[in-house]
């Protein structure tokens, strides 16, 4: 191409960059000063937003080995190129091998060192480029050169690292405060304030108080503002911290900052999540007498809490109270609402809040979609919940993480292991990235299948491949280990999750109080309760109902009833649970007129009873030979709608029999069959008390049922010969997986499904493991 003179600036942009193009690719471009004459007539016709074009010429994309000479090209002849990040991004783009990361942090001697400005502007443009951990290696290099980024780029770096899901990036954030310091920039509060988040993000507690004490005093001397204290007040709440909310909120007073409607906010959002709905709907107010306005906000968290406790005609009626005052309900608010009714087994009602949230032009996001097939999977209609995969894409919205891991988690719980290892292999496909709820949804399989040992494993070399085990992690597997009755290797989980400064939610401690109380440690049990009210957290239901249910089990029902009192007097409600737990007690130990009593001051009170609360007085009065007592209440069971079902009819008529009252339990029997409620099976103990029980005239096993047994037994020898056949294959793919040769494992499978081979779930969840440990190397070529 011939280049018109200089006066006439006007040339053919496409030739133009081909030009430029077959120079930068040319062997005669390897040296910089050859290839700046080779460029240098074309200065006047390159302007900086024509380096984009060039770099992302088809020829150019397929080497980098010029970029380099260009990049130095560009700042050498374009003034303003090093000012601004944007001029830098079009370099980053087609740098696949970080090259130009390299050469800024450690130049060749022939090429010129990057001034201070230009890794400043690379640093945020790296941090723009979502590569945060490459524009550390830029400021490593400014530090070692003893040149100081400003405090803007600095808070731009260390915030992007703490919203990065790399387990590396908070110790990454702090090392980069000490280094401020070390060169002398000085933090500023906003600075501090992204620390805390990351903190707080991680329930680092601890930590982000200590840094809110540091930043007060020298030599920073930083004054808290209200996103500080709003930001620590939300991971509080967000815990259950509320003990420490309330002295933060103490101390927001004291240093003169009044609430705002983000802290106010925050409060309800906290009450919601513990059921403390009157302490919202205070809060509300006071907000409103601070002339503060409840926003959408302020409404969802309130429908949130409603829909949590099962009071959705409540939540209706706020949206409609909502539209009165012109506040317009949302995405959010109407997703609150369907997954509400999902969650209290009303999938109808689900599905007209999202046609009326559609008629009314509110268009359904991602989360709508998730919370539909996370719904479905809840009412065990997987088929239509796998279906409504092809419904999202219809509306142009891609399954993502969340809505693998959803149906993922359906299918284990189902036991279709078969279908949830063939989602997490078309999640890869797709190039979906696992995460640590889909490490957990994981884990969980490997402890159902008592696989605590290789579930142990897999948690200790979690980080390595790029997951961040979180409470649910150690929690799963804490709890895998109390069903096996492994208290030892529970308790030091435990303690391995508390050093890694993992903070336990009251789920979690609950889950360690249910453990310790079923190894019959109950002392043990209320010392954790002890911890869990030492760190600030409120205890629910759960707690209390398993510590009773502890002491019940031992027999001290003088020390159940205590907690029971302390469950009342801090404000918790008693529910059915409450009442059965403590009936069955009594009941255990004898005292059967007792749990009469409470059972009838229980229902005087107009609380609610169910079918195991009758079904275990009736089985206490029969134990004692109160039979009468013990009919009377199944007809007032009868009365409420309760049953009788199976086990209350099979608990009756053992009760008869037992006693020789033949008569009736003939007319009792002949009851059972024309209800159509014969129970399955007979709980007699012993084979004589099998003959005691059974009744003139009618055979309790049949020739039929004999006749159904010999078939049984035929399908279960024909089972086990195929699963014989199957287990040389199984046992190939188990050798092929530890290997980690995961793609000769899928051939035989392939080949074991083509055979008709019984599959077992342990195959499914050895090449599930497959996946999971592939995570690091495939993430690598999904970036």
């Amino acid at each position: 191409m011939e280049l018109p003179p200089t006066s006439s600036p006007k040339v053919d942009q496409t030739q133009l960059i081909q030009k430029i193009t077959s120079i930068l690719i040319s062997s005669q471009a390897q040296k910089p000063k050859t290839l700046n004459s080779l460029l240098t007539p074309f200065i006047p016709y390159i302007s900086l937003s024509l380096i984009p074009s060039i770099l992302s010429s088809l020829k150019l994309t397929k080497t980098e080995a010029h970029l380099i000479p260009f990049f130095n090209f560009c700042r050498e002849h374009f003034p303003t190129f090093s000012q601004s990040p944007f001029n830098i991004m079009p370099f980053i783009a087609v740098d696949r091998t970080h090259s130009l990361v390299h050469y800024l942090s450690h130049p060749p001697s022939n090429f010129p060192p990057a001034s201070k400005s230009l890794l400043n502007n690379s640093i945020v443009a790296y941090v723009r480029a979502h590569r945060p951990h490459l524009a550390v290696q830029i400021f490593k290099s400014m530090k070692r050169r003893r040149l100081r980024p400003s405090v803007l780029t600095m808070n731009f770096l260390i915030s992007s690292l703490v919203r990065s899901p790399s387990p590396s990036s908070i110790p990454l954030s702090e090392e980069l405060f000490r280094d401020m310091g070390k060169l002398g920039i000085a933090p500023n509060t906003s600075t501090f304030n992204t620390l805390i988040y990351g903190f707080c993000s991680k329930s680092k507690f601890s930590d982000a108080m200590n840094l809110f004490r540091s930043m007060q005093q020298e030599p920073f001397k930083c004054h808290p503002d209200m996103i500080t204290y709003n930001t620590l007040l939300d991971g509080f709440c967000r815990k259950g911290l509320l003990a420490d909310a309330r002295e933060l909120l103490l101390d927001m007073k004291n240093q003169g900052l009044l609430p705002n409607r983000n802290t106010f906010n925050t409060l309800v959002s906290g009450y919601c999540r513990l059921g403390w709905l009157k302490q919202a709907a205070k809060t509300i107010e006071l907000m409103t007498l601070r002339k503060i306005l409840p926003d959408i906000w302020t409404y969802n968290m309130l429908i949130s809490g409603l829909c949590k406790e099962g009071r959705l005609d409540e939540a209706l009626r706020l949206m409609d109270e909502m539209e009165r005052l012109k506040v317009e309900p949302d995405v959010v608010t109407y997703n609150t609402l369907i997954n509400g009714y999902f969650e209290h087994n009303n999938g109808s009602e689900a599905f007209r809040v999202l046609n009326e949230m559609t008629d009314k032009g509110v268009r359904p996001n991602a989360v709508t979609h998730n919370t539909m097939v996370k719904g479905l999977c809840k009412e065990g209609k997987l088929p239509e919940a796998n279906g409504y995969l092809k419904k999202m894409e219809a509306d142009g919205v891609l399954p993502d993480c969340v809505t693998y891991n959803t149906l993922i988690n359906g299918y284990c719980k189902a036991g279709d292991m078969a279908q949830a290892y063939k989602l997490m292999d078309e999640m890869l496909q797709r190039g979906v990235k696992m995460d640590t709820f889909t490490l957990n949804v994981f884990l969980h399989s490997l402890c159902k299948e008592k696989r605590l040992e290789d579930a142990h494993e897999l948690l200790k070399r979690a980080t390595k491949k790029g997951y961040t085990p979180d409470e649910v992690s150690y929690g799963t597997l804490i709890t895998g280990y109390f069903k096996e009755e492994n208290v030892d290797a529970a308790m030091k989980l435990w303690d391995e999750m508390k050093k890694n400064q993992i903070v336990p939610s009251v789920v979690t401690y609950n889950s360690v109080i249910s453990g310790l109380c079923g190894a019959y440690m109950t002392e043990a049990a209320v010392e954790k309760l002890n911890e869990l009210l030492g760190s600030g957290m409120v205890p629910d239901e759960i707690t209390y109902n398993v510590l009773i249910h502890g002491y019940c089990r031992e027999g001290d029902m003088e020390k159940a009833f205590q907690f029971h009192n302390k469950m009342v007097e801090n404000s918790f409600k008693p529910d059915v649970v409450t009442c059965n737990i403590l009936i069955r007690g009594l009941c255990n130990v004898k005292m059967v007129d007792k749990a009469l009593r409470l059972f009838h001051m229980w229902v005087s009170k107009g609380k609610i009873v169910d079918a195991i609360t009758f079904n275990t007085l009736i089985t206490g009065l029969c134990k004692e030979g109160k039979i009468d007592a013990a009919l009377e209440l199944v007809a007032e069971m009868e009365n409420k709608n309760l049953g009788p079902d199976h086990f209350t009819y099979n608990t009756i008529l053992c009760a008869l029999t037992e006693t020789a009252r033949t008569e009736e339990a003939e007319k009792f029997y002949s009851k059972m069959l024309e209800s159509g409620k014969f129970p399955d099976k007979f709980n007699f103990a012993t084979p004589e008390r099998v003959v005691k029980g059974q009744i003139e005239n009618h055979e309790l096993v049949s020739s039929e049922a004999l006749q159904g047994v010999q078939l049984e037994y035929n399908e279960v020898s024909d089972r086990e010969n195929l699963e014989s056949i199957s287990d040389d294959y199984t046992k190939q793919v188990d050798e092929l997986c530890s290997a980690g040769k995961f793609k000769e494992a899928r051939y035989v499978l392939d080949e074991m499904v083509q055979n008709g081979n019984v599959i077992k779930n342990s195959t499914y969840v050895t090449l599930m493991e497959g996946l999971i440990k592939r995570r690091k190397g495939i993430s690598k070529t999904v970036m």
